[in-house]
């Protein structure tokens, strides 16, 4: 950059001094801007000539630096970018709970198909149990499944065919918080894992022993911890890529009405067994109460009755 300005002589100075009084403030700036454009031009030479003399080795130092530096800063920028923009994916977990009723000859076939049919979905089986019906106890089933989205309503389907539904309960819960979250401290630990490997493969910054054993040990805790919170987040992950569907299996039950039913001369020809079994069985049991004490105190007690009785009986003859 070259300042160029045009000055007048002497005597023109002296005229005009005389006839304005205000250029000589002008002529006064131009002169501090001319040497100021000389200083400026000075320094600019003198400092791009260390530039160009050594212009290698800068250049070499900022490569070096570059790629010791860790990428934090930018790591850092996309993750604010990340939290800062809209919400645009929901993680939810949802889980339904049905009841089924079937015939109670039909209970163990209608499991069977249900679970057959799981396994021609994409559906994982996560419990399953049978047990079928006995003079002592009702027969029930249960199968406890994940189902991809996709495929609940032909689950569904599949269940109205075999059996009826009696109650379905659905809940939702919101995961999207516990998912950005752990997504976050994946990040932050695999940047600080890396961070640990360039310190390490590092020759030129010399180290202690200490120093090496220190990152090493360092880098195998990050290393488990980063494992740690990649399993929760593969189980946040199953939670919420797919539904968890838990069916009740119980046998259908058959209401008699009628006014035989509520009869109560009948009721009681009916309970009548069972009061009569209820009444020796108590029976039963007082006696099994009481016959050891009366073996134990009766005994003695006649044996000296009747002893009482045959002195007196003899008085008396």
């Amino acid at each position: 950059m070259t300042c160029r300005k045009q000055l007048r002589s002497p005597s023109s100075f002296s005229s005009s001094f005389a006839r304005r009084p205000g250029v000589l403030l002008l002529v006064l700036a131009a002169a501090l801007s001319l040497g100021g454009c000389k200083r400026s031009d000075n320094e600019t030479s003198a400092a791009a000539e260390p530039a160009v003399a050594y212009g290698g080795s800068m250049r070499m130092k900022s490569a070096r630096l570059e790629a010791a530096a860790p990428p934090a800063p930018a790591a850092a920028t996309a993750s604010d970018q990340a939290q800062d923009a809209p919400l645009q994916q929901r993680f939810l977990a949802v889980r339904q709970e049905l009841n089924i009723e079937v015939p109670p000859e039909q209970l163990a076939d209608a499991w069977g198909k249900v679970r057959e049919l799981c396994g021609t979905l994409q559906c994982e089986l996560l419990s399953s149990s049978l047990l079928r019906e006995t003079p002592q106890q009702p027969g029930n089933a249960m199968l406890e499944m994940r189902v991809a989205p996709a495929d609940v309503d032909k689950l569904l389907g599949g269940l109205a065919g075999v059996a009826r539904v009696v109650s379905q309960n659905t809940t939702s819960e919101d995961k999207t918080a516990e998912v950005i979250d752990v997504e976050a401290r994946i990040r932050n630990r695999i940047e600080f894992r890396d961070s640990l490997r360039l310190m390490l493969r590092d020759t030129v910054t010399k180290r202690t022993m200490a120093d090496l054993l220190a990152i090493q040990r360092t880098l195998s805790d990050t290393q488990a911890e980063l494992d740690a919170i990649a399993t929760q987040r593969k189980v946040l992950e199953q939670q919420t890529s797919k539904q968890h569907i838990q069916v009740q299996f119980t046998p259908a039950r058959t209401l008699v009405q009628g006014g035989r039913s509520y009869n109560p001369m009948m009721r009681a020809l009916r309970e009548a067994g069972s009061v009569l079994a209820e009444s020796v069985g108590a029976l039963i049991t007082f006696l099994a109460a009481v016959l050891p004490w009366l073996l134990l105190v009766g005994l003695p007690l006649a044996w000296l009755v009747r002893l009482l009785w045959r002195r007196r009986r003899t008085k008396a003859a």
